[in-house]
């Protein structure tokens, strides 16, 4: 239709999902050869994943080239990224919905209304039926364009011999497709003591011989041209399929039930025509039994149908469209030269959504700091706002003393609202056909109009206790899915996080490890998950000489843990007990972390089971010393006179502690788990390895790395390899994810 109407430059994208609603995608690339497009450019576009949203690079070569864009919705992250992205028109093309379902719903439940309003008036509703946006929300509704749908080629076949006395039936997905389940099994109750055939794909197979599953071209054809009638059963308003209109066209009779968008398109009057499943038996009855006359008389009437789909028919409707595409287009070009730019800052707010300290403090303000810092690498400055709970008790303001100058800090608290609240938050705040789905919603109040003055929330985690009112765009920074391994929280107390994940518009992830949890546990779409590099905080790098230096008179090594039932306290105390009871290790233990202190006398059945281990052994009163939380200071020096660091954890998404080891000169023995070997590879750590489950296995590597620490310390990185992954080096990977959700 576009060639119709005269336009000759049209890109078609070359990968689409592997998904069974895209099994008719056939592409080639012939389009390409009509292309005026230097090849190398061509090249990036045609490796473009656009379904996935596509990266900055590609969409600035679509807005050197082309004018207009036409989407489906497969995903909200291809409407989020033609709005942030392309400047030109976007046509968001539609085929119909099955009842009660409507595109204002489906968007309204995506979320997607923002980026609608994004768009305005470059935006229109592509509908391939005249009467589609009749049902539609006004904001759909006004930007109506009518592009109809019709056929390649209507030429009539006349290929028909129906010689197979079957039914022939169309129904693809039967196995996880409710709508086509329901459709199959109410076939079967009202014509299955008829013979029939079922076709269309089958990902996943049905025990029924009568489903034919997906057939090549030739068989299909030769299916139709064989069976002798086909039953269509849709009674769909606002929703065709394509097969009624390829059995008129090879001359196969159709029987169908009224009421649906057939009546609409010339079949109201047929004879084929049935307004009760009686009706329908009736007929097909009389078709099977080689009633010919009857056969005739629907076969020769029925090609009215065709004239509907006649795509010449079309072409003026077409240009008249696309006219008006171009003359908005325009005006708009026109009306943004004639307009004086104004620059506008954005506003990006990192949020530490619970009392966090230690490590998830530190990674929180590192966070921050890549985001300032990648912004201005980019040339693209951002205001970032650092918010955290508003806790005396748990916060100082030298606990913030890492963050940039230039980065704000707000104290908040959650705001917790009912859903008749939230609806009236939503709706005054633009969002007309918004409508809760939870009882509860939560906003951070911040005493500035609960963070309206951001144009995206950065939430550290995806600990929300329940969802997060979308007055903005937001994106969650989630380390690990630690209660998929561990008992850490109550079955079922996750619900929360799960949907506060699938909520948000990305969520990013820091490693491999992290990302199969968040799809395979948390359900996340894999294109919403994205890997960003660990960073490390900056810890201060030892020279050689420094590390060198003479060695303090007691000989120890570092145990760096805390209270969470993950840091193995139970086999740690047991391999210590052998260790120093069964191996004779000459190393004292000092540990060290929050809540440490009085860490044997704490609550948890995994602490009074490690403590009874401590009660029981006398040597382990005498070698072990428990330092508590220390000042960083104080820390870094004990740390650099240890001979090495324990790392003792189950599971996790790694700890830094061995990161500031490597920068103070002192190797690390850890448990051998995913999330270590991937800092390990990206910090060239050359950590030593034991075996979490075994306390034997973890006495022994305490004994081997009381021989070989002094030589291990040859492994550790140099100053070079740790400034390859500064915050400064890696900042540009963090601002790419979020300024794409700008």
């Amino acid at each position: 239709m576009l060639k119709r109407i005269g336009v000759e430059q049209i890109f078609l994208p070359k990968s689409y999902p592997d998904d069974p609603r895209f099994r008719s995608a056939s592409v080639d690339y012939s389009e390409d050869d009509l292309l005026e497009i230097p090849k190398d450019d061509l090249e990036i576009l045609n490796k473009t994943d656009w379904y996935a949203g596509g990266d900055e690079n590609s969409w600035r070569l679509a807005n050197k080239y082309f004018d207009v864009v036409f989407i489906i919705f497969y995903s909200l992250d291809i409407f989020q990224s033609v709005s942030k992205h392309f400047y030109g028109a976007v046509v968001w093309r539609v085929f119909g919905t099955q009842q009660p379902m409507t595109y204002g719903k489906i968007i309204a439940y995506y979320g997607g209304e923002r980026v609608l309003k994004r768009l305005g008036k470059r935006f229109y509703f592509g509908e391939a039926y005249s009467h589609l946006a009749d049902q539609e929300p006004s904001h759909l509704r006004d930007r109506r364009c009518y592009l109809p749908l019709g056929m390649l080629d209507i030429g009539f076949e006349n290929a028909w011999k129906g010689e197979c006395k079957k039914i022939l039936f169309v129904c693809p997905d039967i196995a996880f497709n409710d709508y086509y389940k329901k459709t199959y099994e109410s076939f079967c109750k009202d014509f299955g003591d008829f013979p029939y055939m079922v076709s269309g794909a089958q990902p996943v197979a049905i025990a029924d011989p009568h489903v034919l599953g997906f057939v090549s071209g030739p068989e299909h054809h030769r299916n139709m041209v064989q069976a002798r009638v086909m039953f269509y059963q849709s009674r769909e308003s606002h929703h065709i399929h394509y097969h009624p209109f390829e059995a008129v066209r090879i001359g196969m009779p159709l029987v169908f039930m009224s009421g649906g968008m057939l009546d609409r398109l010339g079949g109201d009057k047929l004879p084929g025509r049935c307004s009760t499943i009686r009706e329908a038996r009736a007929k097909i009855e009389r078709i099977l039994g080689d009633d010919w006359k009857f056969i005739e008389e629907i076969c020769s009437t029925q090609r009215v149908l065709l004239s509907a789909m006649d795509p010449q028919n079309m072409v003026q409707l077409w240009r008249e469209g696309f006219q008006r595409i171009a003359a908005d287009l325009e005006a708009s070009r026109e009306k943004m030269q004639s307009r004086p730019i104004a620059i506008s800052r954005k506003r990006v707010a990192v949020i530490l959504p619970v009392g966090y300290r230690g490590g998830s403090l530190r990674g929180a303000l590192l966070l921050a700091k890549a985001l300032y810092l990648g912004s201005r690498q980019a040339g693209e400055p951002v205001d970032v706002v650092f918010l955290h709970l508003d806790e005396s008790a748990t916060y100082s303001d030298a606990d913030f003393d890492e963050l940039p100058e230039g980065v704000l800090r707000r104290p908040y608290s959650w705001k917790t609202l009912t859903a008749s609240q939230a609806l009236r938050a939503m709706r005054y705040a633009g969002f007309s056909k918004w409508e809760p789905a939870a009882n509860q919603y939560i906003v951070p109040n911040d005493g500035i109009q609960q963070l309206q003055d951001c144009d995206l929330w950065l939430v550290v985690s995806d600990r929300l206790s329940c969802p997060l009112l979308p007055l903005k765009s937001s994106v969650l920074m989630v380390f690990d899915y630690l209660q998929r391994y561990e008992p850490v929280i109550s079955k079922g107390t996750d619900h929360a996080f799960l949907m506060a994940a699938r909520a948000a518009d990305r969520v990013l992830v820091t490693t491999d490890f992290t990302w199969r949890d968040a799809i395979q546990y948390a359900g996340l779409e894999p294109g919403k998950v994205r890997k960003v590099p660990m960073l490390a905080p900056e810890f201060p790098v030892m020279k050689v000489e420094q590390v060198a230096s003479p060695r303090p008179s007691e000989d120890y090594f570092l145990w760096t843990t805390n209270a969470a039932a993950h840091k193995n306290h139970v086999n740690a105390a047991r391999a210590l007990e052998i260790y120093y009871g069964e191996l004779g290790g000459h190393l004292n233990c000092r540990v060290t972390g929050v809540n440490t202190q009085g860490l044997r006398s704490g609550e948890g059945s995994h602490i009074q089971a490690m403590a009874e281990v401590f009660d029981r052994s006398e040597i382990l009163d005498k070698r072990v010393r428990w330092c508590g939380e220390l000042p960083d200071l104080a820390y870094r020096e004990l740390l650099r006179g240890a001979l090495f660091l324990w790392h003792a954890g189950r599971i996790d998404n790694g700890t830094f502690s061995v990161v500031e080891a490597a920068c103070l000169g002192v190797p690390s023995l850890s448990s051998d788990y995913p999330a270590m070997r991937e800092m390990d590879a990206q910090f060239s750590l050359g950590l030593s390895w034991m075996d979490p489950a075994s306390p034997r296995d973890m006495a022994m590597q305490l004994k081997q790395m009381e021989h070989e620490a002094m030589a291990r310390r040859a492994r550790l990185p140099t100053i070079q390899q740790l400034s390859v992954q500064s915050v400064e080096a890696l900042a540009p990977f963090y601002w790419k994810e979020v300024r794409a959700c700008l």
